[in-house]
């Protein structure tokens, strides 16, 4: 999709950066897909002494693609994807099921310079989010609001600032309804960007509470890399995740806090197999 991105998409090099992949449970994907464009997904997660299910296909056709996830609390969960489905515009609709007041219809539409994003809850007294971003040369300028119609009332705002270059990416995010300041930035050391670090400062003015976390990524060679952050509360974690085959991943995780090296460390083991 072009133009200058969602509103979300402000921030989240650094947010993925210092969050994705790490997982501190037990879990097994397998993923496998038909001659006729369906695909299969199973995934069973250990969490403490828990176990769970669930199964999702998934079948594209031309600019639909439906999605239906089945887990083992009888949850159904079903999302339909279409692209284009005016000119230069993304639908979304998703609904889990028995929660029917769960549904959400979301139309994203992307322009050159500008991007605008609307969803808007099934129930008979929604809420509604509307977002909005524009920018040009790697710049974005965005505001994100949440109404809900049964109290007349907002439910959060939100102002950003992105800046996107070839080596480096920033964000300044003012959250929480004007309460939360959250400032990032990620930096590559080189073109291909095997190495990068990231830092993220998140200050509550209502608590006048400070977090600061800072982190990297190193990649070690075409199937093996590495990741590691740290916060100002000495909670230190790393990551080292390696493709065993093209499209199979495996991943170890592990967080402890080095002002109690008492507690016991969390570890977590997550496998990705795609045959």
């Amino acid at each position: 999709m072009k133009g200058p991105g969602l509103f979300s998409d402000i921030g989240k090099k650094a947010k993925d950066l210092l969050t994705k992949d790490y997982t501190y449970d037990q879990k097994l994907t397998i993923s496998t897909a038909s001659a006729s464009g369906v695909g299969l997904t199973s995934t069973a997660v250990k969490k403490g002494g828990l176990y769970s299910l669930d199964v999702s296909s998934v079948y594209k056709y031309k600019n639909t693609t439906v999605d239906v996830k089945v887990d083992t609390e009888s949850n159904i969960s079903t999302t339909l994807t279409v692209l284009d489905a005016l000119p230069s515009t993304k639908l979304v609709t998703s609904v889990k099921l028995p929660d029917y007041n769960s549904g959400k219809v979301e139309l994203q539409y992307f322009h050159e310079n500008a991007t605008f994003a609307t969803v808007v809850g099934t129930k008979p007294t929604p809420v509604i989010d509307l977002s909005g971003t524009v920018g040009a040369q790697g710049v974005a300028f965005g505001a994100e609001a949440g109404y809900d119609t049964a109290t007349g009332k907002f439910t959060k705002y939100t102002a950003a600032i992105g800046v996107t270059k070839p080596d480096y990416h920033a964000a300044f995010i003012l959250a929480d309804k004007g309460d939360t300041i959250k400032v990032s930035g990620v930096y590559h050391f080189d073109e291909k960007q095997k190495a990068s670090a990231v830092a993220e400062l998140t200050r509550r003015l209502s608590t006048n509470q400070n977090t600061l976390t800072v982190g990297g990524l190193y990649t070690v060679d075409p199937q093996t890399s590495v990741k590691a952050r740290l916060n100002n509360t000495g909670t230190l974690a790393a990551l080292l995740q390696h493709e065993l085959k093209p499209k199979s991943v495996l991943t170890i995780s592990g967080e402890f806090d080095t002002k109690a090296l008492d507690r016991p460390p969390k570890f977590g083991l997550a496998l990705a197999l795609k045959p």
